[in-house]
């Protein structure tokens, strides 16, 4: 991982945009008064979302939705 200071980078973005992108350095860290600010890594693909992973872990009584009476009436409603 190499750091370099926002002046470096403004000069030599192109350098340092290839160093990453060949694969050179896995990581830039630009620095802003000293303090890393943000970080140069390679783009890629989004990883791959897995639909229905939590499928059957959680069950839905049959009465959810069911009015309660007593919950009803802490808030003055009507059933």
């Amino acid at each position: 991982m190499k750091t370099v200071n926002l002046g470096e980078a403004k000069a030599h973005l192109s350098r340092l945009v290839r160093e990453v992108r060949e694969g050179e350095e896995p990581e830039i860290i630009i620095a802003l008064d000293g303090s890393p600010a943000v970080r140069i890594v390679p783009y890629g693909p989004a990883p791959r979302r897995v639909l229905g992973l939590d499928s059957g872990l959680v069950h839905v009584p049959d009465d959810f939705f069911a009015s309660d009476e007593e919950i009803a009436n802490l808030f003055n409603a009507s059933l």
